[in-house]
């Protein structure tokens, strides 16, 4: 895993940016519901007014509600100063003579609310009962005037004033704070009226206020949601990038016994599907995942406390049963569908690999069928995995919709009990749906999040296996590169899920300039052998110098620079011509390329092409013979010049004529090279310096062609099998 960490170090600030973004649109997100309460609860119901508090109010009132505030007048009367009418005539028109109290500018508002709240609401009963509580105070039956009953309060001595106060409190002592609230707001509304100020454009600055900022808001988030998308998609881009590079580069480390426990299908679809997969998570993670917790909490906290909390919690505990199942029987078929891909990658490039021959046979239709049991498969729980997930949306919408239902429902009950606001109730509403779509985003990261885990699974196996074939710590150079001397030195080799050696007690050595020649039966261990010297498998027992230093002293691209190596399948890759050849080497002039094009024989064919050297080939060499393709090959391996060449039965697909020249003209200009040819044919070995001969993975006989004729039966039974004694002689 600490591989794939790693690859995050270079993102670190991109994503920092991104979760600090991610907050900063949370919080601005649930200011929203905030400010639609607002709008409704103080710009449309109480005419733009915030607070229950005068701003402004004529000397008349304000004397009036000091009657009703028992012993904090003095501290009510610190909060104002008055202003005399002379002054205030054309702002106050319907003041007329009377002075007006206006409100210290660093008032804290909530404090004075509390003051004010008991007598803004006792003053507001006592005017809509025209002073009838004097009259019940003093046991008279008699009809005053409001004015006359505030004349008498006036003129009340303290005790009885208190009395009275004392009486009305009593009786609002179980009215909720809202209806208080509220009945004081219009109370204030009304005195703002009757002084001549203008309530109308004071609640439509309010309304228009609050809407331009919900604008400036609504605007910021739009911004940021775009960099999050940008950056989140950068970094899950960049992310894949890094991932299948180290995939690839992992991948090309390992030995052949690697590429033995991942099937290349398998490789294929780890490096494509499963980083795809990864990537998509990582997408979502940013801009779901993190998000999503900060705008539910945030949401949560604005709701707990609430006498309707009990509804969210209720829709969480119900949310989060269904997403616990759902992941539990999901997950175990997200693993198989990884390993049903790999098996629909492996028939669909066995198919088209082996298209030529399917038709040679006539088998497109078991193919067909055989694909299609793979695909069916595929399909079957592709189809389990997204009927239990398209459960999920249906639901998750059902509890959205029946949570509203339930919030309207025991909302309006507390709106009409005096208890809520209707501002509330709709921002109550938003915050719960923030809450729900919160889980919604966490059930669609639960539908990737299972596929996102094995694909992250299946990387790191690639990525955590060790290859068998390393660099040494401390490794040797060859000094003298221009002739190099390969020892085979009692060399045995088994494979790792064998029980016994493919070849054992090898020992011989090929000196530079000259041709060492391996044959024998088919499975003796001919390519095995040759396969050890460029370190595709290291040796079981004993060991393979070059120069007297173990090539497990050297580093893999020091002794494999110094290799030109043709294996039995010589295989081009999509371009042309020329960036065939040139793939050995990044430097390779056009004048080296045609000289071992006319080393290899290839030269005659290449210029008859239409393009020449330019001329496109197919993926795989498709659109050439196999004996072109071999020589292409051979002439690849000569153009940078190496001082070591290994053909791996590289004649094979050539003629008898163009064989016998290729090897006359490798002897001609590539004299210095020690040469490794494994062959078939003994025609194509008849000539070399010294013949290696395989039984069962032994050394049977080894000399020149004349001498193994008169000491080894083995290589005498080869050669009287392909040509006869005069060919022979």
């Amino acid at each position: 895993m600490k591989h794939i960490f790693k690859l995050f170090r270079p993102l670190i600030i991109f994503i920092i940016v991104v979760v600090a973004l991610l907050y900063v649109q949370a919080r601005l997100e649930l200011k929203l519901p905030d400010y639609t309460a607002n709008i409704v609860n103080t710009g449309i119901q109480q005419n733009g007014i915030e607070k229950a508090v005068y701003k402004e109010i004529s000397k008349k009132s304000f004397d009036r509600l000091l009657l009703f505030t028992n012993n904090d007048k003095k501290i009510l009367s610190s909060y104002y100063l008055i202003e005399k009418s002379k002054n205030n005539i054309k702002k106050y028109p319907l003041l007329e003579t009377d002075d007006i109290y206006k409100l210290n500018k660093n008032t804290n508002y909530n404090d004075l609310e509390k003051l004010l709240s008991d007598a803004i609401f006792l003053k507001n009963i006592f005017d809509s009962t025209n002073g009838s509580m004097i009259s019940q105070t003093l046991s008279s039956n008699q009809n005053i005037s409001l004015d006359d009953a505030y004349n008498i309060m006036f003129n009340l001595d303290d005790n009885k004033l208190n009395e009275l106060i004392d009486m009305m409190k009593g009786s609002i002592k179980d009215v909720p704070e809202g209806i208080i609230s509220q009945t004081n707001i219009q109370s204030i509304f009304n005195e703002y009226k009757l002084i001549g100020l203008n309530t109308k454009s004071r609640q439509l600055n309010y309304l228009y206020s609050s809407g331009f900022k919900m604008l400036v808001i609504s605007f910021v988030v739009m911004i940021i949601a775009i960099t999050v998308s940008f950056l989140s998609s950068k970094i899950g881009s960049k992310f894949s990038h890094d991932l299948r590079k180290k995939l690839v580069s992992k991948i090309m480390s390992f030995s052949n016994k690697e590429y033995e426990e991942f099937s290349t299908a398998s490789l294929i679809t780890r490096t494509t599907n499963d980083v795809q997969q990864v990537q998509m998570f990582l997408i979502v993670l940013l801009r779901i995942v993190i998000f999503a917790p900060i705008l539910g909490l945030g949401a949560l906290s604005k709701v707990s406390g609430s006498s309707l909390s009990w509804i969210i919690g209720l829709a969480i505990l119900t949310m989060l049963v269904l997403i616990i199942t759902l992941f539990t029987i999901a997950f175990p078929k997200f693993k198989l569908i990884q390993k049903v891909i790999d098996k629909v990658n492996l028939v669909s490039r066995e198919i088209l690999t082996g298209l030529p021959v399917i038709r040679a046979f006539s088998n497109e239709k078991y193919e067909e069928k055989r694909f299609d049991k793979a695909n069916k498969d595929l399909t079957k729980i592709n189809l389990f995995v997204n009927k239990i997930m398209v459960f999920m949306m249906p639901f998750m919408a059902f509890v959205m919709n029946a949570v509203a239902v339930m919030i309207v429902w025991f909302g309006a009950k507390s709106v009409n009990a005096g208890n809520l606001q209707v501002g509330d109730l709709m921002a109550f509403i938003t915050y719960s749906m923030q809450i729900i779509i919160s889980f919604l985003l966490f059930s669609m990261v639960s539908i990737i999040l299972p596929r996102a885990i094995v694909s992250f699974k299946r990387i790191a196996e690639v990525l955590n296996k060790e290859s068998s074939i390393l660099d040494p710590v401390n490794p040797k150079k060859i000094k003298d590169r221009t002739k190099l001397t390969v020892k085979f030195n009692d060399v045995s080799f088994m494979y790792h899920d064998a029980k016994e050696n493919v070849i054992e007690n090898i020992t011989f050595e090929a000196k530079p300039g000259t041709v060492t020649a391996i044959i024998g039966s088919t499975g003796c261990g001919k390519s095995t052998l040759v396969n050890l010297i460029p370190r595709f498998f290291d040796v079981t027992n004993g060991s393979i110098t070059i120069n007297d230093i173990d090539i497990r002293d050297l580093t893999q691209e020091d002794l494999r620079r110094n290799i030109g190596y043709v294996p039995q399948k010589g295989y081009l890759f999509t371009g042309d011509i020329s960036s065939n050849i040139k793939l050995s080497k990044e430097k390779v002039s056009d004048e080296d390329m045609k000289k071992a094009a006319k080393i290899a024989q290839a030269s005659e064919f290449i210029e008859r092409k239409t393009n020449k050297y330019h001329e496109a080939i197919s993926e795989g060499g498709t659109n050439v013979s196999g004996g072109q393709k071999q020589r292409l090959a051979i002439a690849r391996a000569l153009a940078f010049n190496p001082k070591i060449l290994i053909f791996d039965d590289s004649f094979s697909a050539v003629d008898y004529k163009t064989d016998a020249n290729l090897r006359k003209s490798i002897r001609k200009n590539i004299k210095d090279a020690t040469t490794f040819i494994v062959a078939q044919r003994i025609s194509t070995i008849l000539d070399a310096d010294q013949i290696i001969v395989l039984d069962n993975g032994k050394v049977v006989g080894k000399g020149t062609h004349s001498e193994l004729m008169k000491t080894c039966d083995v290589y005498k039974e080869i050669a009287f099998s392909q040509l006869s004694k005069e060919e022979l002689s």
